[in-house]
C-alpha cells in the first residue's frame, strides 16, 4: 500500500504521537509499505522525522521526499531519497507544489492529513483524495 500526506505548514508538533500510531497501524494492519511525502512545511517535516524513526522498526518500508521543484544541492546531499516527478519542468513555479500534489494524490491509495480550515493546499488536496475515492485519514479527527 502506497500513502502520501497533506498537512498545513504550521500544524503543531503536538500530533506527533498521534501520527506516529497511525502510521504503525498502516503497517501493521494494512500493509503498508510505501510512503510518499512532500518537503514544504513544519508537518512534512514531521512526517519525515517520524518515517525515519520507523525505519529500524520496520526496515521493510521505504519513504520518498516527492519535490515540487528541481532539487538543489542540498537536496541532492539529503540523507533521504528523492523524486522529481515527470511532467513538473514545465509547470510555472506558481503552480509546482498543486501540480506535485496532484501527482501524490494518483499514486497513492491512502492519504493521511493534518486539515483543519477549508481553504489552502492541504485542504484542496484532500478535497481532491477524496474525489479521487481514496482512503483519507485526517489526524484532527
Amino acid at each position: 500500500m502506497i500513502c502520501t500526506f497533506f498537512g498545513h505548514r504550521d500544524a503543531p508538533t503536538e500530533i506527533c504521537d498521534k501520527l506516529q500510531a497511525v502510521l504503525v497501524d498502516l503497517i501493521e494492519n494494512h500493509g503498508a509499505d510505501t510512503f510518499y511525502v512532500g518537503n514544504n512545511g513544519n508537518f512534512d517535516a514531521m512526517v519525515r522525522n517520524t518515517l525515519a524513526k520507523l525505519k529500524p522498526v520496520y526496515p521493510h518500508i521505504e519513504f520518498t521526499v516527492v519535490l515540487a521543484y528541481l532539487p538543489t544541492k542540498k537536496e541532492c546531499e539529503a540523507d533521504y531519497e528523492t523524486i522529481y516527478p515527470e511532467g513538473l519542468e514545465d509547470t510555472p513555479p506558481k503552480f509546482a507544489i498543486s501540480k506535485r500534489n496532484e501527482w501524490l494524490v494518483e499514486n497513492s491509495d491512502t492519504v493521511i492529513t493534518y486539515v483543519n480550515r477549508s481553504w489552502g493546499g492541504a485542504w484542496q488536496s484532500q478535497k481532491l483524495a477524496e474525489k479521487r475515492g481514496k482512503t483519507v485519514i485526517n489526524l484532527i479527527q
